[in-house]
């Protein structure tokens, strides 16, 4: 059986005999793994670090260089980009500077990183799936006609080399494994925080490769005209939350939200909420946890009233710790919780928070009162 690039397969998937390559004689001398390194507005994305931490795994399977891609304007925000890059794991940095890259665009961003594929040849290419990544990963990857997995959870090389990106689908019911195997380079998306954060050292800057490409401003169609923040990113943190409280639609009515928000507002956690809650209205987008929602991370995840569906398990299985809380002893998510509470939240929530109150110092519980 012949697969074409980004054909769906069930898991298991990784080592699967039989399955047929047929990669063509002009892509075999694509090698190394590359992860684009995401700088906005002088900064570095941390998903760019995340997929460095992954980048090195896979590099190392595959014995090749894990190396930076860093697009932007002559600067220091640029020269950052690429010591961060080396001192999460980079073995080398490619770097296309140029004033056109001072601001994010798709056509001058998208010409620079394809003409860098086209030139350097890499076998496997990570983007964050980022509002920025998800518009460049879309464009590059139809403009090399390459097979392109988005938001993946997983990433692994099977026994042939080949990358092995594990993505939900169905709507969140399944997860698969999708191989993309008659074209290269092989690129997926991975969402913050899905991976670990690798640990930082103290790496000298390694061998930067510079590479030009000619664009003028007035080949490109866009034009920025000013920046506007996005307001509703200041409302929750909870991607980078060490502590967070999650309310289902186990919690009943929106007025029982309250429940949830008070034990967070307690312990100093994070709030948050599964998709259906944001689909009746009853809690914002920014709030929902999963993977069409946030990715959380924290040190401990409590969640009151959600079945654990797989979408929402994606988000969250990269807690340290999950305490989960369901009338029904047969909710998914009892499945991968750590710590499962067979009782109703709407009565459990309130005594929990009762006794965290009381080991609060009496400055510590007037202040909350008030």
């Amino acid at each position: 059986m012949t697969l074409t690039a980004n054909q769906e397969i069930p898991r298991p998937a990784v080592g699967r005999a039989g399955m047929k390559k047929e990669l063509p004689d002009h892509f075999k001398d694509y090698r190394h793994v590359w992860v684009f390194i995401e700088v906005e507005r002088g900064n570095v994305h941390p998903v760019s670090f995340e997929l460095l931490g992954e980048g090195r795994k896979l590099a190392d399977k595959l014995g090749v260089k894990l190396a930076g891609v860093v697009l932007g304007p002559p600067g220091d925000a640029t020269q950052l980009a690429i010591a961060e890059a080396f001192a999460y794991g980079a073995d080398v940095a490619y770097l296309v500077e140029n004033p056109l890259l001072e601001d994010y665009r798709n056509e001058p961003f998208t010409k620079a990183l394809t003409n860098l594929v086209a030139t350097y040849q890499p076998e496997i290419l990570l983007l964050g799936a980022t509002t920025l990544g998800r518009d460049l990963a879309g464009s590059v990857a139809t403009t090399l006609l390459t097979g392109l997995t988005a938001d993946c959870t997983e990433l692994d090389v099977d026994a042939d080399g080949s990358l092995a990106a594990t993505r939900p689908t169905f709507g969140g019911s399944l997860l698969c494994t999708i191989y993309t195997l008659n074209c290269r380079p092989q690129m997926a998306t991975v969402r913050p925080r899905v991976m670990a954060m690798p640990q930082r050292t103290n790496k000298p800057i390694g061998c930067v490769i510079q590479h030009g490409v000619l664009m003028v401003e007035e080949e490109i169609v866009t034009k920025v005209l000013g920046f506007i923040s996005d307001v509703q990113s200041t409302n929750s943190n909870l991607a980078y939350a060490d502590v967070v409280v999650g309310g289902g639609l186990g919690l009943g009515t929106s007025e029982n939200l309250k429940l949830a928000k008070n034990l967070a507002r307690v312990i100093g956690a994070e709030y948050g909420c599964s998709r259906p809650l944001v689909q009746k209205g009853w809690m914002p987008a920014d709030r929902q946890i999963g993977q069409t929602g946030k990715t959380i991370r924290p040190k401990l995840y409590i969640a009151a009233g959600i079945s654990g569906a797989i979408q929402h398990r994606v988000g969250v299985e990269g807690a340290d710790l999950i305490v989960a809380i369901n009338t029904d002893p047969n909710a998914p998510i009892f499945d991968f919780a750590h710590v499962g509470v067979v009782t109703d939240a709407i009565r459990f929530l309130p005594a929990l928070t009762d006794v965290f109150t009381q080991r609060l110092s009496p400055h510590s519980r007037d202040k909350l009162a008030n």
